[in-house]
This record gives C-alpha cells, sequence and structure tokens, in this order.
C-alpha cells in the first residue's frame, strides 16, 4: 500500500482565528546507489506503519454526519470526489483526521474544507512557488504539512483538523485516474473504511462509455453481508451502480456498535468494440485512440525466468514463487521457448540454451522449481547478464521466430549483496546488453526490494514492474502478472495521423501489445476543415502484417456528452495531460543529463499546474478564502526511493516512445531515431488494387455475370440449389488457388420459393496454406496453425507471405494473391426486422487474373473464353426482353435479353448491366450440370469434370 501523507495539523484555540500547523516528511534530495543498514531499517519501519489500522474519520467523541463518494467514469477516465460532514460532538477540543486511500496511479486535483464557516480552497502550484507562500504564512505563525510517499500501490492522504466542541468540519478530496485495462477487463477501485456507523453513507458510480458497455459487474469483495445492498442499472452506454447500506445495514452485527464496511469496493466492466481498428474519439479540441484488437493468434515466447533465491527468500516466499512457477510452467506450449535462471551468490541455469515448451521439458523444469532451497546472497547483475546472453544466442542461431517475443521475468525480493551492488551500473549493463527486441518484467517481492530501481530498470528494456506483496495469496499475483504478458498478440504498434492534423501526440510506438489490455494515444487535434479525424494503425501479428484505418468525428461526442447529467465533459482535455504527464515523470527518472532532466521538469510542472494534478514536481495549496491562512501538500521523494519514480504508462504495453508528429517530450533513450516516410506513404500502404468495369460476379440470390471480353458480351444464369451447398467459382489446381462460395436462405419462402444468397466465401491458397473466409459477420484468415479474425466493423490491411486482403469498413473485403490474382467480396446488409432478408455476399472476379491452364470453376472455366454467337434476335413474351439463339460450346440456346446489377457503385440500386440471360441454372454454357460444382468444404478442389 502506497503511503500518501498529508498531515495538516490544525489547532483553533477556542474562538480565536489563529491557526498553527505541523510539518511531517522530508523534502527532495538526492539519493545515492548504497543502501546501508539504516535505510533498510527505515523500509521496515514505513512498512509496519502500513499495517496500522485504518479508518477514513478519526476521532474518539465525534458525530460522522456523512461519507459520500462518488466517480464519473467518461471514456475510460474517472473523477472521484470524496465528502464527509464531521461535527466535534464532545465536550473539549480534539484532532479529527479525515483519511482517503488512492490508487498510486491517481492524481489529486483539489481538496477544500469547510471549519466553522472558514473555506479553505485548494490549488495547485509549482513546488517552489506554493513552497514560497507557505513560508510567508509560516512567518506568521502558520505552517503546513507535505505529502510523502513511497512506491507501493496506493497512498494515503490525511488530514488532522484540531477544532473546538460543537465544531462542524466538511472534507472534501478530488482525483483523477485513467482505467487500465488488465485481462480484458477494466477496474475501478474505491476504498472504504468509515471506521464507524454513517447516516448518510452512499457510493454512487457513474460510466459513459460512447460506444457502450459490454460487462459491468461488482465482485463480492466487501463480504457476503453486503451483496444485497449494491444496485446495478445499465443501459446501452451508461451504467449506474449504488452502494447506499442504511445504518443497521452497516453493522458488524444486530447489535454491534462498529461498522462492517472495512474493505475495497470495486467495479469491473469493459466496452463494446466494433472492430481491431480500435476506437477515435474526438472531444474538446483533444483526441484519444483506444486500441484493443482480440480474435488474434498469440505471438510465440522466449521467456528466461531469473528467480532470486538467496537466503532471505527462505519460507512463504520461495514457496509462493514455486507455486506460481509450477502453474505459470504449465501454461507453456510447444511453440514456445524458455529456461529458468536462479541466483543467490552464485547462478545456475536448470538449461544453458533455450528449450522447446514440450511435456517432457516443463516436468523436467517443474522438478527443478520444487527443488530450490533458499540461501547466501543476491546477485542480480550476473543473473541478468547470463539471461541476456542465452536470449542472445538463441536469436543469433535462429533457434527462434524472427516474430515471437522475448522476454526475462526477474523475481526478487532484495538489494544486490554480490557481485556488483551499484544499482546505477547493474542498470547501464543491463541496458548496454540488451536488444531492442528484448523486454524485461520485474517483480519486487515484499518491502526490502528496491522497487524504484526494478522501475527504472525495466521501464528502460521495454517492460514494467510490479510488487508482489508477501502474503499468502502470493502465489495468485505472481499467477496473474504473467497472464498479463503471457499472450502477445501484436509487435512494432505504431499510431499515425495525417499530416498538420494533430499534435502534442503521446507515446504512439508501443514494442508491443498483450491479450486483454489496451494501448491508449492522446493528442490536440489541429483546426481543419474536416469534420473527421483519421489514425491509422500497423503492427506485425504472428505471420501477418496489418495496418487499421479508425475515424473519429469532431463534434459527435461534446453533443453526446452535453447530454448526459453524471458524464464527465473535460475527460479527453484531462486524459491527455495525465497520461503525458506520466510518461514525461518517467522519462524524468531515466534522463541522462542534469539539463534534459530540468527541462523535463519544466514541462511537467507547467502541465501539472495546468491541468491541476497534484504530482513529484507541485504541490496543493490550501487557502482560506481571503488567503490568509494556507495549509500545503506537496510530494517530495519517499526517503526510500527518491523523487519521481512513476511508472510509465504503457497501456498494456512495453513500450517506446517514438513520436511521427509533434511531441510533448524527447524520446527516451531507448528510441533510436528514424526518418518518418511522407505521411502519404506512412499511413497509406500499398494501393488498392482497382477492379475494372468489367468483370465476372455473382450476386443477390446468385445472379451470375460472366463477362467476355473478346466479344464484349455479357452473359447471365442463376442456381437454384439448397442453403448450405457449397459451389466452387474458381478452382486452379496449377497455382494452387480455390474460390468457394457457400449458400444461405432467406428466412422464409416468399411466393413458395425460398431464395438463396452467399452468405460465406472462401478464398484458399495452397502454397501458403492460408484460408480467407469472409462471413457477413467477420472476417477470418488461418494458416492451419494460427487463427486471427477481424470485424466489418473498422478498416484494415493485412498482408500475410504472397496473400494480402483489404477491408474496407462496413463496404468490401478485397483479396489478392501474389499480386496477380484479385477477388472482391461485397457486404450486402438488410434491415434486421425484415421477415424475409438475410445479410448476403457478392462476389466481383475480374477477367485479367493469371490463372494455370488448369483452372476450372462456375466463374474460372471462363477464363478460357467460348466462341459464342447469338442470332435470329426476335420479340419474346415480355415485350421488354428479346430473345435469340445462343451457340456456345456446341450447344444452341434460347436466351433473353434481360439485365441484372452489379453494386460496386450503390449497394443499394446496383448498376444495370445487359446481358443475356441461360435459362436452366446455367445449362449448356457452364460445362456439365451446377451440382457438378458443389464441393464438401469451403477448401476443397473440383474434383475434374
Amino acid at each position: 500500500m502506497r503511503r500518501l501523507l498529508l498531515l495538516l495539523g490544525l489547532l483553533l484555540l477556542q474562538q480565536a482565528c489563529c491557526f498553527e500547523f505541523v510539518i511531517d516528511g522530508e523534502w527532495e534530495e538526492d539519493v545515492s546507489d548504497m543502501r546501508d543498514h539504516r535505510e533498510r531499517h527505515k523500509r521496515a519501519i514505513l512498512t509496519s506503519e502500513e499495517q496500522e489500522d485504518f479508518e477514513a474519520i478519526r476521532g474518539e467523541d465525534i458525530t460522522v454526519k456523512s461519507y459520500k463518494v462518488e466517480s464519473r467514469i467518461t471514456s475510460r477516465f474517472a473523477h472521484t470526489t470524496v465528502r464527509s460532514s464531521v461535527l466535534n460532538s464532545g465536550s473539549k477540543a480534539q484532532s479529527i483526521g479525515f483519511n482517503v486511500q488512492i490508487p498510486k496511479r491517481a492524481f489529486i486535483t483539489n481538496f477544500t474544507m469547510n471549519v466553522n464557516g472558514i473555506i479553505f480552497v485548494g490549488s495547485v502550484k509549482e513546488k517552489t512557488v506554493a513552497r514560497n507562500l507557505y513560508a510567508q504564512a509560516r512567518a506568521r505563525g502558520k505552517a503546513a504539512g507535505i505529502v510523502r510517499a513511497n512506491s507501493q500501490d496506493m497512498e494515503t492522504f490525511k488530514t488532522e483538523v484540531h477544532v473546538p466542541p460543537g465544531s462542524n468540519i466538511e472534507f472534501e478530496l478530488h482525483y483523477q485516474e485513467m482505467m487500465h485495462r488488465r485481462l480484458g477487463f477494466y477496474e475501478h477501485s474505491l476504498f472504504l473504511q468509515p471506521g464507524r456507523l454513517v447516516p448518510q453513507f452512499q457510493v454512487d458510480v457513474y460510466i459513459f462509455e460512447p460506444k457502450g458497455i459490454s460487462m459491468v459487474e461488482t465482485p463480492n469483495t466487501l463480504g457476503e453481508q453486503f451483496v444485497g445492498n449494491i444496485k446495478v442499472t445499465s443501459t446501452k452506454e451508461k451504467a449506474h451502480i449504488v452502494f447506499k447500506p442504511n445504518l443497521q445495514q452497516q453493522r458488524k452485527c444486530d447489535n454491534c456498535t462498529g461498522s462492517a464496511i472495512d474493505g475495497i469496493f470495486t467495479v469491473r466492466y469493459d466496452v463494446t468494440r466494433d472492430g481491431n481498428a480500435g476506437e477515435l474519439q474526438v472531444s474538446d479540441g483533444h483526441f484519444i485512440q483506444f486500441f484493443a484488437p482480440s480474435n488474434l493468434s498469440p505471438l510465440p515466447k522466449n521467456i528466461v525466468f531469473v528467480i532470486d533465491v538467496s537466503g532471505s527468500m527462505w519460507g512463504v516466499k520461495m514457496k509462493q514463487t514455486v507455486e506460481a512457477m509450477q502453474a505459470i510452467l504449465e501454461d507453456m506450449t510447444i511453440d514456445d521457448h524458455f529456461s529458468i535462471i536462479d541466483f543467490n551468490h552464485n547462478v545456475r541455469c536448470w538449461n544453458e540454451e533455450l528449450v522447446a515448451g514440450s511435456s517432457i521439458q516443463i516436468a523436467d523444469a517443474k522438478r527443478y522449481v520444487q527443488n530450490i532451497k533458499p540461501n547466501g546472497g543476491t546477485n542480480i547483475n550476473e543473473a541478468l547478464m547470463r539471461a541476456v546472453q542465452m536470449l542472445v544466442r538463441a536469436s543469433n542461431q535462429g533457434l527462434i521466430d524472427p516474430r515471437s517475443v522475448s522476454m526475462i521475468i526477474l523475481v526478487s525480493d532484495g538489494d544486490p549483496t554480490v557481485g556488483e551492488i551499484k544499482l546505477g551500473t547493474i542498470q547501464k549493463n543491463v541496458k548496454r546488453v540488451m536488444r531492442e527486441e528484448f523486454s524485461l518484467f520485474s517483480l519486487g517481492i515484499g518491502f526490502d526490494v528496491d522497487y524504484d530501481f526494478l522501475e527504472r530498470i525495466a521501464m528502460e528494456n521495454r517492460g514494467m514492474a510490479q510488487r508482489i506483496y508477501a502474503n499468502h495469496d502470493a502465489a495468485e499475483q505472481l499467477r496473474a502478472f504473467y497472464s498479463q504478458v503471457s499472450s502477445p498478440l501484436l509487435r512494432m504498434i505504431q499510431v499515425q495521423f495525417p499530416e498538420d492534423s494533430v499534435s502534442d501526440v503521446t507515446q504512439n510506438r508501443f514494442d508491443k501489445y498483450f491479450s486483454g489490455s489496451e494501448l491508449v494515444v492522446a493528442g490536440k487535434v489541429k483546426p481543419s476543415e474536416s469534420n473527421t479525424l483519421t489514425s491509422f494503425t500497423t503492427a506485425r501479428a504472428a505471420r501477418l502484417d496489418v495496418t487499421f484505418e479508425t475515424e473519429g468525428d469532431f463534434t459527435e461526442l461534446d453533443t453526446e456528452l452535453a447530454k448526459q447529467q453524471h458524464s464527465f465533459t473535460g475527460f479527453a482535455r484531462q486524459m491527455w495531460a495525465y497520461i503525458t504527464v506520466k510518461q514525461l515523470i518517467s522519462e524524468r527518472s531515466l534522463a541522462p543529463t542534469a539539463v534534459k532532466k530540468r527541462k523535463i521538469t519544466q514541462r511537467i510542472m507547467a502541465l501539472a499546474v495546468e491541468h491541476q494534478f497534484v504530482t513529484p514536481l507541485t504541490a496543493l495549496l490550501v487557502e482560506s478564502e481571503d488567503t490568509n491562512e494556507r495549509l500545503l501538500a506537496d510530494s517530495p521523494k519517499d526517503p526510500k526511493h527518491g523523487c519521481c519514480s512513476g511508472a510509465g504508462f504503457s497501456g498494456g504495453s512495453s513500450s517506446s516512445a517514438l513520436n511521427p508528429v509533434n511531441v510533448v517530450y524527447q524520446a527516451p533513450p531507448w528510441v533510436q531515431m528514424t526518418t518518418n516516410a511522407p505521411p502519404s506513404q506512412a499511413v497509406k500502404g500499398s494501393e488498392e488494387y482497382a477492379l475494372p468495369p468489367k468483370v465476372n460476379l455473382v450476386d443477390n440470390d446468385p445472379h451470375f455475370i460472366v463477362h467476355l471480353p473478346s466479344s464484349n458480351m455479357d452473359v447471365c444464369f442463376n442456381i437454384d440449389s439448397a442453403p448450405g451447398h457449397i459451389l466452387n467459382l474458381v478452382t486452379d489446381t496449377g497455382t494452387g488457388l480455390v474460390v468457394n462460395g457457400q449458400l444461405v436462405g432467406s428466412k422464409q419462402a416468399h411466393k413458395g420459393k425460398l431464395s438463396t444468397y452467399f452468405g460465406t466465401i472462401s478464398v484458399y491458397y495452397q502454397p501458403d496454406g492460408v484460408s480467407v473466409s469472409v462471413g457477413t459477420d467477420s472476417i477470418s484468415m488461418t494458416d492451419g496453425q494460427r487463427n486471427h479474425s477481424f470485424t466489418w466493423g473498422a478498416t484494415a490491411k493485412i498482408s500475410q507471405d504472397g496473400v494480402r486482403i483489404s477491408i474496407v469498413k462496413n463496404s468490401h473485403v478485397s483479396i489478392t494473391i501474389n499480386n496477380n490474382i484479385h477477388v472482391m467480396v461485397l457486404l450486402h446488409r438488410v434491415w434486421t426486422k425484415n421477415p424475409v432478408g438475410v445479410d448476403f455476399l457478392g462476389v466481383y472476379i475480374p477477367n485479367d487474373n493469371q490463372y494455370s491452364p488448369l483452372v476450372h470453376g462456375l466463374i474460372g472455366q471462363f477464363s478460357r473464353e467460348p466462341e459464342v454467337s447469338v442470332h435470329d434476335m426476335h420479340e419474346g413474351m415480355d415485350p421488354l426482353k428479346k430473345e435469340a439463339t445462343m451457340e456456345v460450346k456446341g450447344n444452341t440456346l434460347l436466351v433473353t435479353r434481360g439485365w441484372q446489377q452489379d453494386y460496386r457503385r450503390d449497394k443499394r440500386l446496383g448498376s444495370s448491366i445487359y446481358c443475356w440471360f441461360i435459362h436452366n441454372s446455367g445449362k449448356g454454357f457452364i460445362d456439365g450440370h451446377y451440382t457438378d460444382y458443389i464441393v464438401p468444404h469451403l477448401n476443397s478442389f473440383l474434383q475434374a469434370l
């Protein structure tokens, strides 16, 4: 639990307006790499302080009239307000404390007090400015408290007010944070520990997500007693969670005077996603790009586990680590490679080389871990050097997939005591040998470890750190962390925007993306004549290169926010500032020179003051309305860890911060700056092949149109088959290409006839083993081992080997094989309540596809254009449709002049194509009978006719 201590000791002497404040904490100062025994003892003392009983309101003889918490979450950004009204109901003056636990990642934005009508209002200022004002107040007999922080998971905001009997005090604290997606959901936690019964106790959480809420739940974290007291109401875009127990419901037992409310109130939710391209929101002159793709096959992993087995790990720590490792090893697949290094004063390897995650190797590794006996010192430097060397060796020898993800996972509970013990030197050593494609993740067990060091070394090497609490569920904490990084889906992710459309963009280049997480990019929108902003996200998946395109409307979201009673209308501006400040704090901790550090510091202070964030470099000055009385809260470094150790925000990814557009900070030292391609090249990629005006096509129920270029003639026929049948359109055993279509039926018969349409089109390219299946709901791609799925809800480009796919949002898919074979699939949507119609597909295939001479199929056979003659044209039964005789393939056919529709330009009405219609399902025009073209599977080749 991270502790943020604001001690504002306020002494009100009876009716006099004289205030005296007491300072607690330390100012910022440099800390050397060496940690002596006294420093380690100080850590232990601070840790024991965390275990003290916590109460939101402290006082011996007081009445807490109300305690209310309200969170407004809009587009993953939360503004939380905690209010309490307290009466000193005793007969003498006393100190009354107001304590709030807030997440470490949150920024306090304001604090106000009303003490017997004297109102204190907070404002964030640069630390030096606030201290000067504080000093002026202190010179007049006033003083103030400060904020003290240590790098744990929580902060404790503490206020103490000394007031006479009968005094009324109202406290109000505001803080803001961004929701981080982990394991497929966002989690909002509120710490409720009133310490006593409260007549008016209420928690309200309001969620507004413009794209919709897919799930919302409140896990039973407060105990069975309160299950029935939590009410959740939700609509498509909004949710309201309320917890309002009455006095009797708050009691520990029927006759108890103590409160049973003591724990974390948790709300979990996730949002509706149209597709893998993400969500681009524009509001208040700012944009937020959310990116959380799914339905992609995981990338193979190469992991070296580096486990501290020094003497301090003896007991529960080691037992829990072994238990976690047993479960983690079970998760390995045959595509993954791994090894284990354990270290104390010596360094040992389970295997000197990375090995595949086979059942035999996993069983052997589990036995090895089970037999570890902790003892000795801690040689972190040598252990990490060996781990990097193992990855480098495997990479140089070509033993690992170039698209795989390589990582080191370090588990340790203490500082180095053997070998190289200077933390700064270890950090430099690791950075020197780590390759750009490797990542380091650090897990610190307990409180003896220098978590700030683990955080720095992880951030500098494209990873992240996490503290593991050494208690009964440490194994579960370790497993939960591994779950976050166990399924990498993408590498080398970059989010770009058209030239001169945005500025001040946050980190937009990420090394990897893990399943269940989310990447977030924010920035300012430049004035434009256009009403939309477009983003382009490029990434590398397992054997795939993908590009996603997303659009955001400039005014749509602001209009919707204005209608919402409980939304946070300034969320986009604050979220951009929040992400920027977090990234700058992380960069500051890695700054190589004092000059650069000063520049980053100035930028942090300017943004924090503008957006009212209490950071390690700013202070919250709380003044009475006439400014005669002042309180000060600021956030210097923890005596254990140094200032500004902030965990870098990465949106679920270890990352680098190279920006192709205006940036608000310099790139961190791990980034190799490159020259960006012009936006036209960088974001568009290869141009989509444009089909010629005349093509072969199958559309509607299903109507075939075959274009004969030499005769400049179009010939039409229908196929009347049954739902579920798969028709072969193209089979080319020479190139290894198959195009098949599966029929679906209408919801019910119309005029006694059940219409059929193509519901799925499959393109299979045998040489690469790649199959693309286009349905009315999604587009999937598989190579026999990996499956990837994309929706119609986003524009995207995907390439794997010789196969390229281009998806145009809710319109069509173009599939290109080796740049010389093209297939376009058109999506038709019908009204969902249509009693007859269903969604269906049309397929468009150009004549200039370069097939082999072996090509066949209902469409493919006409790549060898038959000789066709039409004569004896005369009036038919329908005066608008002439009839004639057609000579083709040795057959004499009666044909009718009519027209069918090409829907490429107008999907509702289509463009008329005049053609000669062949009756009886194309009999005489196609080879054989149409039933000869029915195949058993979507990837089946047509047997020779």
